[in-house]
């Protein structure tokens, strides 16, 4: 039982039943409840407040999940971890002494408020310029000019790097694009905990971009050991953290108030990456809607500053094939000879070259076996 559906992910057990207070329930957690294979979800919010057309509810309901919303602030007061709950028809009975009514949301009703939901869109467009312009004034020599950004410890100018963010979908990112990166061997940016997923996929991250700003747990130090350089975002000046201290010079700080993934899109683009693959980013118009994130308008931003630079890691498999290996011209090549050994045959010089080649063949053969046969009664003399 959280506030936010998100804070759940990391312990949730297939069946669970998922308590929240989140309102506009958003596609990344509705895929990771998904994923964690929750039984039900129910809510104390509305699961579309409509203000704009949030994807997670209907991520939940199409995958078969029960969903309860508008359940009210007693739904958390009264339900704490294992409590016993009961479903039916849109009401939630917690053990005998408790019962709650509220809306069991089905694909109708989401049909109907998502339509009644996109005429909000353009408050929300409206906020975000707002909210850009304020970062663009507050973290402008960063952002266009890339002062405040360490140099990297790889060099990347003209190179192909891989930002790699976690979220539910990434193992799914990551199998699409893993050729990619073992053949094309790009510099890797990870955020956070994408570098456990990274290594897990026999993957080892350059540079290793952790969040110390709102207490995340940075990734263990078996992980971190492995990158040449790890930098650490925090939110303005001060005394280095521990963390700090214990990574010593591998370390590097950025004071900024952007998101993790943004700063490590900006650190390719300061160190002139030729091209940068987003592996678990996105940056559709409903994405920047839907995740419902302070830090907005830094993902807006840095998208227009990257601009065709950067690809979606979703677009590789359609631009990329994979590599020319040698065994595959040496196919060809013998696919090549035995058609024109066949073609050949066919004429009165090449049956006669068959007739040859046959006895040569048989020729070869006898010489062979009466080599083989004078090695082994030779050995057998020596073991005798």
């Amino acid at each position: 039982m959280e506030r936010r559906a998100g804070d759940l992910l990391g312990r949730l057990q297939p069946g669970d039943v998922v308590v929240v207070d989140h309102t506009d329930l958003d596609r990344a957690t509705a895929e990771g409840l998904v994923r964690a294979g929750a039984l039900a979800v129910l809510n104390a919010a509305p699961m579309m407040s409509g203000r704009y057309p949030s994807q997670g509810p209907r991520i939940l309901v199409d995958a078969g999940v029960t969903v309860i919303d508008r359940l009210g602030d007693e739904l958390l007061a009264v339900v704490r971890d294992g409590s016993p709950l009961r479903l039916l028809d849109g009401v939630v009975h917690v053990g005998e002494a408790h019962e709650l009514t509220g809306r069991v949301v089905t694909s109708a009703m989401l049909d109907e408020e998502t339509q009644e939901a996109r005429s909000g869109l353009a408050a929300q467009l409206e906020t975000l310029t707002h909210n850009a312009a304020e970062f663009l004034r507050r973290e402008e020599d960063l952002l266009l000019h890339g002062r405040g950004l360490p140099p990297l410890a790889v060099p990347v100018r003209r190179r192909t790097v891989a930002v790699v963010v976690d979220g539910p979908s990434l193992a799914d990112e990551l199998a699409r694009v893993r050729d990619y990166l073992r053949e094309q061997e790009p510099v890797v940016i990870a955020v956070g905990a994408a570098a456990v997923a990274l290594r897990g996929a026999g993957i080892k991250p350059a540079v290793i971009v952790v969040d110390l700003r709102d207490g995340e747990d940075p990734p263990p130090s078996a992980v971190l050991d492995d990158a040449k350089q790890v930098v650490v975002l925090v939110r303005g000046p001060g005394e280095p953290t521990d963390f700090e201290q214990r990574m010593g010079r591998r370390s590097s700080r950025v004071e900024t108030s952007a998101q993790a993934e943004d700063a490590a899109l900006l650190l390719a683009d300061a160190g002139e990456a030729a091209l940068v693959v987003g592996v678990g980013v996105h940056a559709t118009l409903e994405d920047f809607l839907d995740r419902q994130r302070g830090g907005l308008s830094s993902t807006y931003l840095t998208r227009l500053k990257l601009g065709p630079r950067l690809v979606d890691a979703e677009a590789v498999p359609r631009l990329y094939s994979g590599r020319v290996r040698p065994w595959h011209l040496l196919v060809v090549m013998v696919a090549g000879l035995l058609a024109l050994v066949a073609a050949v045959s066919t004429t009165p010089t090449g049956a006669g070259w068959s007739a040859e080649w046959q006895s040569w063949a048989v020729t070869a053969w006898d010489w062979l076996v009466d080599g083989w046969d004078a090695v082994s009664s030779w050995v057998a003399s020596l073991t005798g």
